[in-house]
């Protein structure tokens, strides 16, 4: 993993997520697939393997960078803009 300037830009500590799941996939009567937090606001979406991808709508709709698997037991990130994990 590498450390980007989008990930020490970040508000610490880490935001509370604003919900639980998706509440895109909830509002749509969707399973989400695999959820991810956004480590600037707390918004919680699906991933891409989802056929919503909310979690990257929200990134295009607000362009913040970067977010973290909020799956049990995982804690890699994902930096939209430089494309990569850090």
């Amino acid at each position: 993993m590498s450390e980007c300037a989008h990930v020490i830009a970040l508000p610490r500590p880490e935001p509370e997520p604003l919900s639980g799941t998706c509440l895109g996939c909830v509002a749509a009567g969707v399973q989400p697939v695999h959820l991810r937090l956004c480590l600037e606001c707390g918004h919680v979406g699906c991933c891409d393997s989802s056929p919503l991808r909310h979690a990257t709508t929200h990134f295009e709709e607000t362009r913040h960078p970067v977010m973290r698997s909020f799956e049990p037991g995982e804690s890699w990130r994902w930096c939209y803009e430089d494309g990569s994990i850090v």
